[in-house]
C-alpha cells in the first residue's frame, strides 16, 4: 500500500511532504543514474521513482522505522518518487524473484533456504534485527517447553510462511520432524491460549507479549539461544537489482536508518501513535489486522525489539550492519539446519559498509 499519509511535526523534526502519485505496482524503478536538477541549477538530485518492498508481518510495531520514513520525508529526501510498503506475512523471496517487489523484509533462514535449495539468485545486504526474534512460546502451566528436547512428543502450531523456520529449529537440534507433531494455525495465538496446541511458533516481540498481556505465564525457547543465532528482518534483494541498482539501493537505506534512528530518539508515545496511525490505515486497506492495537502493548513491542536492534554489534558498526562474526554465526545456524552456504553466496554488505565510511555522522543513532 502506498502511504499518502498526513505528516505531522515533531520536536526536532523537519517534516517534508510527501509524493501523492502513484506509479504502476510492480514497475521497475528509475535508473540509478536518473538525476533531476534543482531550480537554481546548483544541485542535482536523484530520482529513482517507484520502489516496493515486502514487509515480513502486518503494519505494526515492528516496522516503526519505516513508518518514521514516511513521516519525516526521508525516502523523499533520497529521491524516491513513492516507496510501496507491502504488508506481509510474507517472506518476500517468491515476490523477489517475481520482480513484483524489489526489496524484501525477511530473515536469514527463510532467504538462506531458497539460496541453498533452488540456487535463487538472492542476496541480504542488511538486517534491522541482529538477533532473530523467533520463538516457540509455550504456557508456563501447560507445555512449558524449555528445552529443545521437550518439543518431542508436543503438539507444536507452525504457520505456512514459518514451515522453513521450524524446520531449521528441529534440524539444528538434531530433532527428527516425525517425534514432533506439527500443526497448521494462523497467526491468532488463540490455540495456545484454548490448550489446542503446547507450543506456537511465535515472535518474542509480538505473540509472546500478546499472551502474557492476556494473563498467562509464558515459557519461551527463543531461536537464538537454541542452535539458531541468525540475522532477521534482513533487507533482501536478487543478485540482478543490487548490481543494476547500487546508488538506489544506498539511497534507500541511509533513509532507513534516518527512520530507524528517529525510533530511539522520539518519545516512545509518539511512536506508540505513528506505529497506531499506520495500522489503522492499514487496516483500512484490507489488509491483514488483527483488531485494534492496544498501545501499551505497542510500547512493550518497541521496547522488546529494541534489544535486538540495538546491540553491540549496532553500537559499534551501525544499523543493519552484518559483522564477519554475525555472519559466521549465522552461517553457522544455517548449515546445523542442513543448509550449506558461504558469506559470499548469501551476504554482501559492501553498501551499508560505503554508507557509514561516506556518512559517519549516521552512527549516532542513538540518543
Amino acid at each position: 500500500m502506498a502511504h499518502n499519509h498526513k505528516q505531522r511535526t515533531r520536536i526536532g523534526v523537519v517534516a517534508a511532504a510527501l509524493a501523492a502519485s502513484a506509479l504502476v505496482l510492480g514497475g521497475c524503478a528509475a535508473s540509478s543514474d536518473d538525476t533531476a536538477s534543482s531550480s537554481d541549477g546548483e544541485a542535482e538530485v536523484a530520482s529513482y521513482g517507484e520502489i516496493s518492498v515486502q514487509y515480513s508481518w502486518i503494519k505494526n510495531e515492528e516496522f516503526a522505522g519505516e513508518f518514521y520514513a514516511y513521516e519525516n520525508g526521508y525516502y523523499d529526501e533520497a529521491g524516491f518518487e513513492n516507496v510501496v510498503g507491502v504488508a506481509g506475512p510474507d517472506t518476500g523471496v517468491a515476490k523477489l524473484l517475481s520482480g513484483s517487489v524489489q526489496v524484501a523484509l525477511s530473515d536469514a533462514a527463510s532467504v538462506g533456504a531458497a539460496v541453498a535449495e533452488q540456487d535463487a539468485p538472492l542476496k541480504i545486504i542488511g538486517a534491522t534485527f541482529q538477533k532473530n526474534p523467533f520463538t516457540i512460546l509455550s504456557l508456563t502451566e501447560g507445555g512449558n517447553i524449555m528445552t529443545p528436547d521437550d518439543l518431542i512428543g508436543k503438539t507444536i502450531g507452525v504457520q505456512d510462511s514459518n514451515s522453513s523456520v521450524f524446520a531449521a529449529l528441529l534440524a539444528a537440534n538434531d530433532i527428527d520432524p516425525a517425534d514432533v507433531n506439527i500443526v497448521p494455525v494462523d497467526f491468532d495465538p488463540t490455540p495456545l491460549i484454548n490448550g489446542e496446541v503446547d507450543g506456537f511458533m511465535a515472535y518474542l516481540t509480538n505473540e509472546a507479549i500478546t499472551v502474557e498481556f492476556a494473563g498467562f505465564p509464558v515459557t519461551n525457547l527463543a531461536y537464538a539461544e537454541n542452535g539458531l543465532p541468525y540475522v532477521a528482518e534482513t533487507y533482501s534483494v536478487t543478485d540482478d537489482y543490487l548490481a543494476e541498482n547500487a546508488d538506489l539501493l544506498k539511497a534507500f537505506l541511509i533513509a532507513e536508518i534516518k527512520g530507524w534512528t528517529d525510533t530511539f530518539n522520539e518519545p516512545l508515545d509518539d511512536t506508540v501513535s505513528l506505529v497506531v496511525d499506520y495500522y489503522n490505515e492499514s487496516a483500512a486497506a484490507g489488509d491483514l489486522t488483527f483488531g485494534d492495537l492496544d498501545p501499551e502493548k505497542v510500547a512493550a513491542g518497541l521496547e522488546a525489539q529494541a534489544l535486538l536492534i540495538s546491540t553491540d554489534e549496532t553500537e559499534a558498526n551501525g544499523l543493519f550492519t552484518i559483522s564477519d562474526d554475525l555472519q559466521a554465526q549465522t552461517l553457522a545456524s544455517l548449515l546445523a539446519s542442513g543448509w550449506e552456504l558461504s558469506a559470499d553466496q548469501l551476504f554482501d554488505t559492501t553498501i551499508i559498509d560505503e554508507i557509514y565510511a561516506e556518512n559517519p555522522d549516521l552512527m549516532d543513532y542513538l540518543p
